[in-house]
């Protein structure tokens, strides 16, 4: 685990950085059973309309099932890869289970291939173990956090993210996520022990606009270079300000500060606090 650097020899490699891929297990294929066909859309929707911009392009991929719901329970798992999911900035682990089933789990910051893994109602509190949020201590940090009991995890799954188990109040577990939002999750939802790993993955300088073309991520061009006409910042001679009371989106809507959470939603009232400056 640690950050590759490059010698200068273009202004891109100057300043582009990338992990070393120590963790991974090496000369290692996919398998092939948890592979499925993924298709581009280029942001569009079934009536071939634009509906999220600046997705278009990039490298060719396979999605790899992941089981984030880890429904295989008392049965014991061996680690037998860590691989590279092109779907997510997580490695995934590939585990080979006693009844011969195979699936890819998100790969736990420590985890090394040989490990045993199990999903239980109460198992050791070991790295890659899953269980139920009530029968986890005060003070362990945890990934992959169900909001629904069986529905799978939604929470604190990307890498070097992870929950930390603040207590218990009544049939509520209560949970400080990685945002720092505090709040009551059920007792009887499931989560993973440890941090998820790649924590080094915010260090990465990716260098070049070329790469991130790589990743299927088109320009964004600017309000304000623009005409009027297809955007609200645009036109002006030189550099002009916004002139309006907030900043638009092409469309005229504000585009800052502006609440997208819907004000009845039902786990609303299970938030304890939000996100600083929220």
């Amino acid at each position: 685990m640690g950050i590759r650097t490059y010698k200068p020899t273009s202004p891109s490699r100057r300043a582009m950085t990338n992990t070393t891929f120590e963790e991974l297990t090496q000369n290692n294929a996919p398998e092939k059973s948890l592979l499925r066909k993924l298709t581009k859309t280029g942001g569009r929707n079934q009536q071939g309309v634009i509906t999220t911009r600046h997705i278009g392009g990039g490298h060719k991929r396979k999605y790899r099932i992941i089981d984030f719901k880890r429904n295989k329970f008392d049965i014991v798992g061996k680690v037998a890869s860590i691989e590279y999911d092109p779907n997510r900035n997580a490695y995934i682990s590939l585990i080979n289970y006693i009844d011969g089933e195979k699936r890819y789990i998100l790969s736990p910051l420590g985890i090394k291939v040989g490990d045993k893994v199990i999903s239980s109602d109460a198992a050791d509190i070991l790295t890659g173990n899953t269980m139920l949020l009530e029968n986890i201590p005060e003070g362990t940090r945890v990934h992959n956090v169900e909001l629904t009991p069986n529905k799978g995890g939604q929470l604190c799954r990307a890498a070097g993210s992870s929950a930390q188990i603040l207590g218990k109040e009544g049939k509520y577990v209560i949970v400080r996520l990685q945002s720092g939002e505090t709040r009551k999750i059920l007792g009887k939802c499931r989560a993973t022990i440890g941090i998820v790993g790649n924590i080094d993955y915010s260090l990465i300088n990716l260098g070049k606009a070329g790469k991130t073309r790589w990743l299927g991520i088109r320009p964004t061009v600017r309000g304000s270079a623009m005409n009027p006409t297809d955007h609200p910042h645009g036109g002006g001679e030189g550099k002009c300000p916004v002139g309006r009371d907030a900043p638009r989106t092409p469309w005229g809507k504000r585009a800052l500060g502006v609440k997208t959470r819907r004000v009845k939603k039902s786990s609303t009232k299970l938030i304890i606090s939000r996100v600083k400056g929220k």
